[in-house]
């Protein structure tokens, strides 16, 4: 019977949160029902969970698609509800699973497209997947791919580029202005989770000297001890004008609490040094007529927010290159399942030559005493490059082959012209395809049966 490839999940597009957190506090004990489960029965060959804030799926390999599919819907519903209401799944079989696959990877399918932290979520799914032994060749190779892919997307398109939020914006306008943030001093005014978010790009695009003002002292220390950052009175904050590079302000003020004359008297102690304002609030912290001043470069919400947007729509256009590339994966690892069918064909072709092999060495070797230990590696690795070049060509042939509709034929024929004793136990442990070989296959790991 043939394998399939399944994925069954919900994310943020078609369950509301509160279905996505219950189904993910339960994530654990409908992992292990599946693995005891996939012991006892010979539903599923692999399978593997991916749970995040947005999406719970299942990557799964079957030889019964349908039964296998309503085996995880019952196990979700455990967990929500019997039974679970089918608006909120999705399934995904075969190629559509793969391409499925490579897409959230890359970011595609993501609330914010292109975000990173999707992918190593994914790895982390995967690790976990392989030391529990759940996964085999099928998702080995699967995700292996799928990490390139993902690689390949961020290599070669503009699909991770550009802030698409407003705190990150915010910072890539800085750098905007002064080329760098190298060595640049920040003062944020307010801390909440905007400030937060900001302070962590600041930090991580090289600012040197961070400077916490809240009105809520308490909170001010706790996000200062988190970025290693200084306080200052919420009182001080135009003080602090005369020293910082960059100013951020986020509060709930129902008017303005920086005025045009107090950056003015400012500016003239700062010797006309550049100063860049990023006023995030709603209402507006910080004068409109600021930004008259020379040398004053001052940003609102509504600015941030139409780079935000042009920043998407980029990341869109860059998306449709992504999908191009997608699709061409998804196609070659479409030819490289069909060789999976002439995989044992090749494996025995392979033991049968390393059997022969083998044997013959050690006869020639036995009849060769005076041979010094040198002498008998270097020839043991003659006849094992023999072997592997003699059968390079007949791999390769029955490799193009796999492809094919006609493809038994050409598997029968190898294995009359090689009077081949096929074995049916699926065994591959023995011998592999070496690396070189296009599409080669890795040994599949005890998964669950």
């Amino acid at each position: 019977m043939e394998e399939h490839i399944l994925v069954v999940g919900i994310n943020h597009k078609t369950a509301p949160v509160e279905v996505r957190e219950k189904v993910a506090s339960k994530i654990f004990t409908v992992s292990n029902s599946l693995k005891e489960l996939s012991m006892n029965e010979e539903v599923l060959e692999e399978f593997m969970v991916l749970s995040t804030c947005n999406r719970v799926e299942w990557f799964a390999v079957s030889r019964d698609p349908e039964r296998t599919s309503q085996l995880l819907c019952n196990l979700l519903g455990d967990g929500v509800g019997n039974p679970f209401p089918p608006e909120f799944l999705y399934f995904h079989q075969d190629l559509d699973a793969v391409r499925h696959i490579f897409r959230v990877a890359s970011g595609l399918d993501s609330m914010i497209m292109g975000e990173p932290q999707i992918l190593g979520q994914i790895k982390d799914a995967y690790r976990k997947a392989a030391q529990e032994k759940t996964v085999g060749v099928i998702l080995n190779r699967l995700l292996h791919k799928t990490f390139s892919v993902a690689k390949r997307v961020r290599s070669e398109t503009g699909v991770g580029c550009r802030a698409v939020s407003v705190s990150y914006a915010a910072v890539e306008l800085a750098k905007k202005i002064f080329g760098t943030l190298q060595g640049k001093s920040i003062l944020l005014i307010g801390a909440g989770e905007m400030a937060e978010l900001a302070a962590e790009h600041f930090m991580r695009s090289g600012a040197s000297h961070l400077v916490i003002a809240n009105r809520t002292m308490e909170r001010a220390m706790e996000l200062a001890k988190k970025f290693r950052a200084a306080t200052i009175p919420f009182s001080h904050i135009i003080d602090a004008f005369e020293t910082v590079d960059v100013v951020l302000s986020s509060t709930g003020s129902p008017e303005p609490i920086i005025k045009r004359e107090d950056v003015k008297a400012c500016m003239k102690k700062r010797k006309h040094k550049p100063l860049f304002l990023i006023d995030i609030a709603v209402p507006r912290d910080i004068e409109p007529s600021v930004n008259d001043l020379d040398n004053v470069y001052l940003y609102d919400i509504d600015d941030l927010q139409g780079v935000v947007e042009w920043n998407k729509e980029e990341r869109r256009r860059e998306a449709a290159r992504a999908e191009h590339i997608i699709d061409e994966e998804t196609i070659k690892f479409q030819y490289w399942l069909q060789t999976l069918d002439v995989v044992p064909t090749i494996i025995a072709m392979r033991r049968k030559a390393e059997e022969i092999r083998s044997v013959e060495l050690k006869k020639t070797i036995s009849q060769l005493s005076h041979l010094s230990d040198i002498e008998k590696e270097a020839i043991a690795k003659m006849t094992e490059s023999i072997v592997k070049k003699m059968l390079h060509d007949p791999i390769m042939f029955i490799k193009r082959k796999a492809s094919r509709s006609s493809k038994q034929f050409y598997v029968d024929l190898v294995q009359q012209v090689f009077n081949l004793p096929m074995r049916n136990d699926g065994d591959s442990s023995e011998l592999e395809l070496p690396e070189e070989e296009e599409n080669g296959i890795k040994n599949k790991s005890p998964g669950c049966r």
